[in-house]
């Protein structure tokens, strides 16, 4: 036996179990890597009949005002995750989801794509929203949600270190009001898929959102009626139970 070729072959071999390893490991970084961390939510499992309403991209001249006036309507309150350039553009938007009881989130400064962004570039987009956001309203926000939902571990491990919690959100609450379903999927999406402790995902701005307008007016007392209550994401954290994560729930 060549022995030389044989210790060769011996390392290539090692070298290439490591590549596949260390492969499967950066794969397996995904929500229950996240989740276990305890830096990254989807949903909270709890007994209670409570869910978190949430809308991105905004605020909206047009859309925001009819999403506020229908929350109001039932009392319901939601966490709207804004970007500093609209909440800088409209400012009496961002005071009064704050004065109304809602909660605002941070979407960045100008929503730029997450894919492959630099951990100095997402700390700058933090901090000039923040400081937009807190300038506007006087609140500090904790939370952050990336922009289409894309995250890896640059992006958790840059939020967490700027003392942000990243919130998406539970995976069969996706309403995909973003791509005009038609309303009635809208309400099929949330009603069929309801739980304990959901966090659903909808859009005030980045086109038209009327259907998701139309949709909200039959979820809205369609979940009341079934004894649901809509709370704020930081309302919903503090009912978070010492469970293992949520996919013994779905």
């Amino acid at each position: 036996m060549n022995r030389p070729g044989f210790r060769t072959l011996f390392v290539i071999n090692c070298l290439f179990l490591i590549l596949v390893v260390s492969i499967a490991t950066a794969q397996s970084k995904g929500r229950f890597y996240f989740e276990a961390r305890g830096d990254v939510v989807w949903d909270v499992p709890t007994d209670q009949k409570v869910i978190a309403l949430t809308f991105d991209d905004g605020p909206n001249p047009r859309y925001t005002p009819q999403i506020l006036d229908l929350l109001k309507q039932h009392h319901a309150k939601a966490t709207f995750f804004v970007t500093g350039l609209r909440v800088q553009k409209y400012p009496e938007l961002a005071k009064r989801e704050v004065l109304e009881g809602h909660e605002l989130g941070n979407h960045t400064y100008s929503h730029p794509s997450m894919r492959q962004i630099s951990s100095e570039k997402l700390q700058d987009e933090l901090t000039k929203a923040n400081q937009v956001i807190n300038h506007v309203t006087g609140q500090q926000t904790h939370l952050f949600r990336p922009p289409g939902g894309h995250y890896d571990e640059t992006i958790v491990n840059t939020a967490k270190q700027a003392g942000y919690m990243v919130v998406m959100w539970s995976w069969d609450q996706d309403t995909r009001d973003w791509g005009r379903p038609g309303a009635e999927k809208i309400v099929r999406t949330v009603l069929s898929n309801i739980h304990n402790g959901d966090i659903v995902l909808f859009h005030d701005h980045g086109g038209n959102r009327n259907q998701t307008i139309a949709a909200l007016r039959e979820i809205l007392p369609e979940l009341q009626q079934r004894g649901y209550r809509f709370v704020t994401i930081s309302e919903l954290l503090h009912m978070k139970e010492t469970t293992k994560p949520s996919e013994n729930r779905r």
